[in-house]
């Protein structure tokens, strides 16, 4: 089943029409709002380097879980 999204607001130009895989391996600084500074700094801290990377940190997953479980105790 195809699913269609759009990413235009979670995204730079440049990457809005790529395949979701492309995306997820694209560097970090593809995200709207994250800057190539801000890119090498997660990689200085974490060893972030693309989106993906950026997803499946065990850090901003453990604060994702955490703001889940706030918003499902009230």
């Amino acid at each position: 089943m195809a699913i269609t999204v759009n990413l235009d607001m979670l995204l730079d130009k440049a990457y809005e029409n790529l395949p979701l895989n492309e995306i997820l391996d694209a560097p970090v600084d593809a995200l709207q709002g994250v800057s190539a500074g801000d890119a090498e700094k997660l990689k200085a801290a974490f060893n972030i380097k693309t989106v993906r990377d950026l997803g499946t940190n065990k850090y901003f997953r453990a604060a994702v879980t955490l703001l889940d479980l706030e918003s499902t105790a009230r």
